[in-house]
């Protein structure tokens, strides 16, 4: 399970309980798929595309505009499933994501599908980072995060159309 630190830092999306129970559902829903022996804490927060861009360059170095940011604070070694932590049998702070809300609503529109979706696909995105997966290094890992997207999203009825 997932404790969920969520930060509002934007004022072009309103941030529903919906939205939030789709936050917890997407993340737990990866920590299940994955076999995630501890309980996971999460950092989310909701930015605007000025305040993405800036991380962007700060962080990355690329001066543009992203729809997700993902901060891991473990190191997974994907080989064994192991990844190097304290864990006191309380949460682990798995790491944080960064969405900008006003991105994920223009590609919902770019993509024809709902911005539940949108997010919901970055989130899961997100996710799959935040357990160690990287498809910018590795065309492997880009076809096995691509699956898993989309086996979290079909396991919660998360389709194109809604």
């Amino acid at each position: 399970m997932s404790e969920l630190i969520i930060g509002n830092e934007q004022d072009k999306e309103v941030l529903t309980p919906e939205l939030n129970e789709l936050f917890e559902a997407v993340c737990n829903k990866a920590l299940e798929l994955e076999e995630c022996d501890f309980d996971a804490e999460i950092s989310i927060t909701l930015v605007d595309n000025e305040a993405i861009r800036e991380i962007n360059r700060e962080q990355r170095g690329i001066d543009s505009v992203t729809d997700v940011l993902s901060f891991p604070m473990l190191e997974f070694d994907k080989d064994t499933a192991d990844a190097e932590f304290d864990y006191d049998g309380d949460m682990v702070m798995l790491g944080d994501i960064v969405i900008s809300l006003e991105r994920a609503r223009e590609q919902a529109r770019e993509y024809n599908h709902s911005f539940k979706r949108e997010v919901a696909f970055l989130i899961a995105h997100s996710m799959l980072h935040l357990l160690g997966y990287d498809h910018v290094t590795s065309k492997e890992d880009e076809r096995i995060m691509f699956e898993k997207q989309d086996r979290i999203l079909n396991e919660l009825n998360i389709t194109r159309e809604n």
